[in-house]
């Protein structure tokens, strides 16, 4: 069985294409698969897997299901934030670990693909297409260092999703090993329901070996601008006029933040002008403005640059109400522009803040309850900033297929909200993180006694109750599943939605009975 491979790899070790598997002893590799990025949870497996193959994949899979208790969890770059990829006294898959070979396929019709191992980076994925193909998916998140098996698995979202949808979206077919450890390759047309089911699953249904990707012709240059709102009313309107435009009137990427009305380098307007080095000037802002302002940021790609493609950024700016003045333009190379967070990881490493946790909280807010959360949250319990970044910018339901497990508002148009902290170290840096995770409860606390119409985007609950909830009118249908493809609810148990069940006992029986009857 596979643990007869134990021995003291480390997850660094490069694995030979066809390598035996291993399973690093939990000494040499438990200070990775305990933690996470979050820094809020840790968990000790009882042993780390680095699968060569899918087949390896499999073999532990099918070892849990022999084993009383045992259950599995797949590993990618380590980024979840409250110990979603952790199996406390089970398996922990090294996703990494898996060959990062890469393939280009064709289809008869001449649309070209990428086949890509479910433990690369999306940055590798860049850098080989790109580099050798001049080829690029159309949808991305906005950090690359995220493993493609881990977003295909939540959703991955970024500035392009409200135009090309979002990861979920973009994908033709998968290999996944399922929870009764058999292997399988799904699509739309093939095996359609595990296809589905897996995309936002939250690993629940099956482990994603390998993902087929669409490719288009990469674009080369970049025109990335960003202005500047003293009024949320007028930067909500203006986001929202600018992903609801006709793709020929469009831009390719819209996003958004909210910052501080001070010289706070990182709450502050300094987190503002592109490129470093422009000048914010603050005597520029209306009389009336508030302690927040926000920041809208878009971006349009051309194969080559052209003085029309200028032009046509100029007219679409020019209908919106920023304020004028504060405006910040850069024109860069698209494999740049797409890397640009790398830069803020630099400087996390070297102020200490990338070891420190990170109490994230991620929201699908409604158009219809942005304001009111606006007042509420940004306004209210956020007006100091949270040391890091504070998106907010809207995404279309339409671009969202309904038969992936991925829990949305019930809004067409929906706000990504993203608290995205660098904590500084405590104590004399920022305060305590317990802090920080009572004030995440708290603003979910008033998205849900205020009634907005929301989804938490990376969810995290322990009552079954909760994630009901959070499911609604879908949780039969994530139940079901789960009975079909992971009946021993072997996977993914750091998620804390099912308990792992012995070999006589169903899903459906662990279930509570009411569940159904929740409402969202």
């Amino acid at each position: 069985m596979m643990l007869a491979y134990m021995d003291h790899a480390t997850a660094a070790t490069e694995p030979d294409a066809g390598a035996e598997p291993t399973v690093a002893a939990v000494d040499a590799a438990e200070c990775a698969a305990a933690r996470d990025f979050g820094g809020l949870v840790s968990a000790r497996p009882a042993a780390v897997v680095r699968p060569a193959s899918a087949d390896d994949v499999a073999s532990a899979i099918r070892a849990a299901a022999r084993t009383a208790h045992l259950t599995v969890a797949a590993r990618g770059n380590g980024h979840s934030v409250a110990g979603q990829a952790m199996a406390r006294g089970g398996l922990v898959l090294d996703m990494r670990a898996l060959p990062r070979r890469m393939q280009l396929v064709v289809a008869p019709s001449g649309e070209k693909f990428a086949d890509v191992p479910g433990g690369a980076l999306w940055e590798e994925v860049l850098h080989w297409a790109v580099s050798k193909h001049g080829l690029a998916p159309a949808s991305w998140t906005d950090y690359l260092r995220l493993t493609v098996g881990g977003t295909l698995s939540n959703g991955g979202v970024s500035g392009q999703s409200f135009r090309y949808g979002p990861q979920v979206s973009n994908v033709a077919q998968l290999e996944v090993v399922t929870g009764d450890g058999e292997c399988h390759v799904c699509s739309r047309s093939a095996d359609p329901d595990l296809f589905f089911a897996v995309l936002g699953g939250l690993g629940q249904f099956g482990v994603i070996t390998r993902a087929r990707i669409p490719l288009s012709p990469a674009p080369q240059t970049v025109r990335w601008t960003r202005v500047v709102y003293a009024s949320f009313a007028d930067y909500a309107a203006d986001a929202e006029w600018l992903v609801t435009r006709p793709a020929h009137e469009a831009f390719d990427y819209v996003e958004g933040f909210a910052f501080v009305r001070s010289d706070d380098p990182v709450n502050g307007w300094p987190s503002v002008p592109i490129p470093d080095g422009a000048r914010f000037d603050p005597s520029l802002l209306p009389a009336g403005a508030g302690p927040v302002l926000y920041c809208l940021e878009v971006a349009l790609y051309q194969q080559h640059h052209h003085h029309d493609m200028d032009k046509r950024v100029g007219e679409m700016m020019q209908q919106l109400k920023y304020v004028r003045g504060l405006e910040f333009a850069a024109g860069v190379g698209y494999v740049e522009f797409l890397s640009r967070v790398n830069r803020v990881e630099d400087e996390a490493r070297r102020n200490g803040s990338w070891a420190a946790p990170h109490p994230w909280l991620n929201l699908f807010i409604s158009s219809r309850d942005i304001a009111a959360f606006d007042r509420a949250v940004l306004n209210g319990m956020l007006a100091d900033g949270v040391d890091g970044p504070m998106l907010i910018y809207p995404m279309l339901k339409n671009k969202w297929d309904p038969a992936t497990s991925v829990a949305l508002p019930e809004g067409e148009i929906f706000y990504l909200v993203a608290l995205l902290r660098f904590c500084r170290p405590y104590p004399g840096g920022g305060p305590p993180v317990a802090e920080l995770v009572a004030q995440n409860k708290a603003i979910i606390d008033a998205c849900r006694s205020n009634g907005y119409d929301y989804k938490i985007y990376f969810p995290s609950y322990r009552a079954q109750s909760d994630w009901a909830r959070h499911f609604g009118a879908r949780w039969t249908r994530f139940v079901e599943r789960k009975a079909r493809y992971d009946p021993l609810a072997i996977l993914s148990p750091g998620q804390n939605i099912f308990p792992r069940t012995p070999s006589s006992v169903s899903i459906s029986a662990v279930v509570a009975p009411t569940t159904a009857a929740v409402t969202v």
